[in-house]
């Protein structure tokens, strides 16, 4: 049982640990063994929604949560003053010692090889996956492939008229798999990410910026974390000015972003600063962050002002805004397009539609973030080796996890611009929090054998306490305004949170307790007659999913159905009723017309 994985990014790393984990021989090739894990945009881990997905990713036995807090310089809870299922924990990382980590934990894992060298070729024979094919000429066999190469396929980085090909900065760009990709006949679409300059830290006034301290105390994000985290740096918060406006439209000519050198469609939700001068020409002024890189190291990231102009335009850009006046810049900005795969050709384990045993991960699917690669990684080397012992796939709700929202979206809607994953996007996020992501899918990572039994027993404990606590509250009653209610009844109350009733109480309902308990705790009381009402949502959904529909079925045969649906149905080819109705145009009458006429088929035969 043999798999290779095709690029050491977030994707990759966890998608080789999860494969040799569970026990097959696993190839990770990367073009550079330094550059394993190489956080090539902010040296961050999680943020909103991103959080969510990098909890999961350590409830189920991954990696990324081990890293960020063995590596984070400054810990933060992010919208901490609202409700639990919004709350998200986010790292600043030292980047050389988050890539650091990475490479030496991968170097010691069993099953496990790590090579060095450019893959030019997926080996396919009749329709599947034989094993992968080098620059160097030579081949290595495997029944799985995983291809997880981020921004490499076709990458050319762009800084005003100077344009060269590359994956990311200095490393070379991947044409023959690129070609190859295609030539397999995958469909792919060209995006477009960017970066913004690396600036010397004892060049910047900081007294022109607001301090962003991390939370104290500091919270890890790990089950797996045993130290304490500690806040070693302190970001600073900066805006624009109505210099930077100018000096971007007079030179707007000169982005190739506006001179249409570059094709690929660029991220909504993290454009570069020329996009934002163009999209609000209204607004005088766009915030930025300064966050170091490292420790050790006197680059800081100028998060917010990422550009594809030429770098003596950027130089100009920096001289307009108090404080960075005198910045030296240590690295520039910079675009880069690249070839990313329609996700609509793969199922929900995130292989090929068409070739056995050949999975996609990561930014190739068209996703932006380290957070959304990794959760693809974790559950494309999972169903790898599941495909290999012929067992069921690994397929995770919408209703269970954001990491089921993200595959479920991209693989069914597709995707028009780099993916970011949101809150929003998750129809049942009262129920899919931070606090609760042990109780959600940690089950998953015991089975596949990624998760130690010992730690899964000590985390159910701690959940124990927290559903012990609420049948306290149930059963404890006290006097308020007047009125006898139990504390479950005013835990309901907007005005009143878990230390206030604490207060009430006057006594500790929880003898020691952390921000996850409290999370937990209120979660489930203020929500519950939500959570309910989407539970029975889910229900209903799960009954759709329990119909079938066959792989091969005739939908011609079908009355009552339009022939933009039949169209539809034949492309997705959907597994049950659910993902049926998930496919755009298709109403909930053409499912009741399914379903009829299955059910009539069923009785036929």
């Amino acid at each position: 049982m043999k798999v290779v994985v095709i690029g050491a990014g977030h994707a990759g790393i966890e998608a080789a640990y999860a494969a040799s984990k569970m026990g097959a021989k696993t190839t990770l090739v990367t073009i550079h063994l330094e550059s394993i894990a190489q956080m090539s945009c902010n040296p961050s881990i999680g943020g909103i929604a991103k959080g969510h997905l990098v909890k999961e990713i350590d409830a189920m036995g991954g990696i990324m949560a081990r890293a960020a807090d063995s590596t984070g310089i400054h810990f933060k809870i992010l919208n901490r003053s609202k409700g639990p299922a919004v709350r998200a924990t986010r790292t600043q990382n030292d980047k050389v010692k988050y890539r650091d980590f990475m490479k030496n934990f991968l170097e010691k894992c069993e099953n496990l090889r790590v090579y060095q060298s450019i893959v030019s070729e997926v080996v396919i024979k009749n329709g599947k996956v034989k094993g992968v094919r080098f620059v160097e000429g030579n081949e290595l066999m495997a029944d799985a492939v995983i291809v997880a190469c981020g921004t490499f396929l076709n990458g050319k980085i762009y800084i005003g008229n100077t344009i060269y090909n590359a994956g990311r900065s200095n490393e070379p760009s991947s044409t023959h798999l690129a070609e190859n990709i295609k030539e397999l006949g995958f469909k792919t679409i060209r995006l477009k990410t960017g970066t913004p300059m690396r600036l010397h830290s004892d060049s910047i006034d900081w007294e022109n910026f607001e301090p962003q301290p991390g939370d104290d105390p500091p919270v890890p994000f790990s089950i797996f974390t045993k130290f304490k985290v500690k806040n070693r740096i302190t970001c600073y918060l900066g805006y624009t000015t109505p210099k930077v406006k100018q000096v971007i439209n007079d030179n707007l000519d000169l982005s190739p972003l506006f001179s249409g050198k570059i094709d690929g469609i660029g991220p909504r939700y993290c454009p570069s600063i020329e996009d934002k001068i163009v999209k609000f020409p209204n607004r005088e002024r766009h915030h930025f962050y300064l966050e170091p890189e490292g420790l050790n190291n006197k680059e800081i990231y100028a998060n917010g002002l990422s550009s594809s102009l030429p770098v003596h335009i950027q130089e100009e850009i920096l001289k307009s805004i108090p404080g960075l006046d005198k910045s030296v810049m240590m690295r520039p900005a910079y675009a880069i397009e690249y070839d990313a795969i329609v996700p609509t050709q793969l199922n929900h384990k995130l292989e090929s539609k068409k070739i056995d045993n050949l999975y996609f991960a990561g930014q190739v699917n068209g996703t932006s973030g380290y957070e959304e690669a990794a959760s693809q990684g974790l559950v494309a080397g999972i169903n790898a080796v599941l495909k290999l012992k012929n067992k069921d796939p690994f397929i995770l709700r919408r209703d269970e996890a954001y990491t089921g929202v993200l595959i479920d979206d991209i693989v069914t809607k597709g995707v028009d611009e780099p993916y970011r994953l949101f809150t929003s996007r998750a129809e049942f996020r009262l129920q899919l929090r931070e606090d609760n992501a042990f109780e959600r899918v940690s089950g998953y990572g015991l089975k596949f054998g990624l998760l130690d039994n010992k730690l899964f027993a000590k985390e159910m404990r701690k959940l124990k306490k927290r559903k012990d606590a609420i049948n306290k509250l149930r059963k404890t009653k006290l006097k308020f305004k007047d009125r006898t209610y139990t504390l479950y009844h005013l835990l309901k109350m907007p005005e009143i949170d878990f230390d206030k009733l604490e207060e009430l109480n006057g006594s500790k309902i929880l003898k020691s307790k952390t921000l996850t308990d409290v999370s937990y705790i209120e979660a489930n009381v203020k929500y519950e007659g939500y959570i309910k009402i989407q539970n029975d949502e889910v229900k209903r959904m799960e009954k759709l999913e329990r119909i079938k529909i066959p792989e091969h079925i005739d939908y011609s045969k079908i009355d009552g159905l339009s022939t933009e649906v039949r169209q539809k149905l034949i492309k997705n080819r959907p597994l049950n009723l659910r993902d049926a109705l998930k496919i755009s145009g298709v109403t909930p009458a053409a499912i009741n017309a399914i379903s009829i006429y299955l059910t009539l088929k069923t009785k036929i035969l």
